[in-house]
This record gives C-alpha cells, structure tokens and sequence, in this order.
C-alpha cells in the first residue's frame, strides 16, 4: 500500500502480531456462532487499531489514513473478512462522517469513546424498501420541541448488534425527497430503539448484521449531524471513502487468497507430484497475480488521491467497482485448484469465497457504481 514507510511497515507487523495472538485462536468459532465477541472492540481499541487516522485531540493518532486502511487490508488478507468490514465500518466510515460534519460538541463527545472502543459505530441507510435508492427512505424523524421523534426501521445495518451509535439517515421533512433527509446522531440505548436478530447471512457470518428499529425515539435535537436536510449532499460526500474501504478490503482478501492457494498447491500431491508443478496451476496463480498487481496499482492510486483530498465520485465507484469484482473473479479461481477441498469449509480459500460476494452488494450495488461512471462519461 503506497511507497514503504517504516513506520508504517511497524504499524502493519504491530497489527498481524494482535491478529494472530488474538483473533486467530477464536475466529472460527466466532464464525460458527454468527457473531464477535463485543470484547473484541475494546481490544482493538486497547491496542490502539481503531480510528487512527482521527486527530489527535480525539484521542486519535493523527496519522495519514493510509494507516488507517492498512488495517481494513490486512485483517481481509489474514482471511478475518468480518472483522474487516466491521473495522471498516467503524474508522472508515462512522467516524470520518462525525469529524467532517459534526459541531465540535459532538466530536468531543463520540469520537474519543470510538477511538477506544467503548462505543461502536455503524451507519443506518437501507431500508428494507430502500437500497440503493437513498431518496426513498421513509424513516421519519419529526422535530418537537428540543427533540427529534424517529420512527421507521432500518436493514442489513453492519455492526448493528455491537452498535452504541448510528449515523441515521430519515427524513425530517418527509414532503420533500433528497432535500428532506437528514442525518442524526442516534444513541442505540434510548427507549424505543431495538435490534433484531442477528441476520444469518451466506458469508461474513461472525461480522454481525442486523435490522434496526425505532419506535418514538427521542433524539436530542443536539444531535442532528450537520444541517437539517443536507443529508443526502452529506452521505454523496463521504461515500468515496466508504468505497474505498470497500476496496482495500477487496484488495487484502485478493493477497491472502493468493496466499493460501500458494501454499496448498505447494503441499498437494496429484500424479506423483505437486500440483505447482502442473501448467494449469501456475497459469492460474501468474493470471491471478496480475490482477492483484493492477488491483493493487488502482487502489494506491485512489488513496493518494484521498489523502490529497481528489477522490471524487466517479473514481472511488470505479474503484469499488472494479476491485470487488476482481475479488470474486480471483476467489473463484483459485478456489477451482483446491478441488473438491476447496468446498469445504475448513479450507480458508472458501471463506475468502463466501465473503466476497457481498462486497458487490452493499457500498451502492456495483451496477449503480457503473450507472455513477456512465453519467460522468455521458454527462447524464
């Protein structure tokens, strides 16, 4: 991930030495019950991995936000996909929308506790109605008095068991489309707020995913994030970088399932021999190479473009676009080398399998991100 930085190559040996002392000896049987511990957010908050990249009068670090993707990538490249994305949720996606929005009032109050894991972020867009299409939300939330009423339910929310804090997006003036929606700061323990079951899903099982329901929620009007109904121009802004987590996880499972492959085709015997000695194999392997290398060049590119704040829309779905379909692409292949192995689960390279089909999903689905570069090209 960009040019060697030494201090960042001590933050990435720093993280895969917590990853296999902490997270290794217990991830299968986490994936086996459908959910992470909550133990493991202050861990990870403990040993200093969460937001790094927040200032640090946040209690963050300070550092530039390749750092922070650093560890999207190599949780994703350890095989821990569900520990990814709810990472990347969290730092990538929750946390940035509160420094680049909320008044100082809120940073001071979420952040530092985000930082340490004391409170988990998600963010609540789709509706069991409204996927892709943000306009249609129907989750309302009425200003009365110092306070907002919330009413409405939200799906396929990551993080939305362990979650303190929601980014909510509904509509506060429920009349207009895009212009109505607004984004609040909602506290998962106020009366009325509930989570539903943990959602089984064909992969990221232990990364908990759940239906959100609100039912005459009191929200301090305090906190309303940003301006009233400059929601949908808010979410349009911070997209890219949840995009381009998206990506890096994409980019580190691409590595790890390269990894694994390598060294089973190394250890598997067929016709007297291994079978990283047969052309197919090693065809495979190079092909699979190659696209990590671009997928790899593509995602530098669109980092350092963020860092230099030059990330636009256009780029960071074409990003997230591309990459998680090469992710798939390279799964599924190498996967085919294992053989009938492959399809068993105590294989890594079937959950590299499983886990990536999502990433074409959630993030904005990869035909809308194509639709997004169409009107760029097309200009409509």
């Amino acid at each position: 991930m960009l040019a060697h930085d030494a201090d960042l190559e001590l933050f990435r040996d720093n993280f895969r030495r917590f990853l296999a002392e902490n997270i290794k000896p217990h991830y299968e049987q986490w994936e086996k019950e459908g959910i992470m511990p909550r133990s493991v957010w202050n861990q990870l908050g403990e040993n200093g991995f969460l937001c790094v990249d927040m200032p640090e009068e946040y209690g963050g670090y300070g550092v530039p936000t390749n750092y922070s993707l650093m560890l999207v990538e190599e949780a994703a490249r350890a095989g821990y996909g569900s520990l990814s994305t709810a990472i990347s949720v969290h730092s990538e996606i929750a946390a940035p929308y509160i420094l680049h929005i909320a008044n100082e009032e809120q940073k001071q109050q979420w952040i530092p506790k985000m930082v340490s894991g004391e409170v988990v972020g998600a963010i609540g867009m789709t509706e069991p109605g409204a996927g892709s299409d943000l306009q249609s939300l129907r989750s309302s939330a009425i200003l009365q008095g110092d306070h907002y009423v919330l009413n409405g339910s939200k799906t396929f929310i990551s993080n939305g068991q362990h979650a303190d804090l929601v980014i909510i997006a509904a509509k506060t003036d429920p009349a207009a489309r895009a212009k109505g929606v607004s984004l609040l700061l909602v506290d998962t323990h106020l009366e009325g707020f509930k989570k539903g079951t943990n959602l089984d899903k064909i992969g990221l099982h232990s990364q908990d995913t759940s239906e959100l329901f609100y039912d005459n929620v009191k929200v301090p009007a305090n906190q309303l994030l940003g301006n009233a109904g400059q929601g949908f121009a808010y979410m349009m802004q911070e997209l890219p970088r949840e995009r381009l987590g998206i990506a890096v996880t994409a980019l580190g499972a691409i590595l790890g399932a390269i990894d694994v492959t390598i060294q089973y085709v190394n250890e598997r015997q067929a016709f007297g021999q291994p079978i990283a000695k047969f052309q197919n194999t090693r065809f495979v392997l190079a092909q699979a190479k190659i696209e990590a290398q671009a997928t790899q060049a593509f995602v530098n590119q669109c980092i350092e473009k963020y860092m230099a704040g030059e990330l636009d829309v256009p780029t960071a779905a074409a990003a997230k676009a591309y990459t998680t379909d090469m992710q798939c692409k390279v799964a599924d292949n190498l996967l085919q080398l294992f053989g009938g192995y492959g399809y068993m689960t105590e294989y890594p390279i079937s959950r590299f399998y499983v886990d990536a089909r999502i990433q074409r999903i959630y993030g904005g689905t990869n035909e809308i991100m194509k639709e997004i570069v169409a009107r760029e090209i097309l200009g409509r």
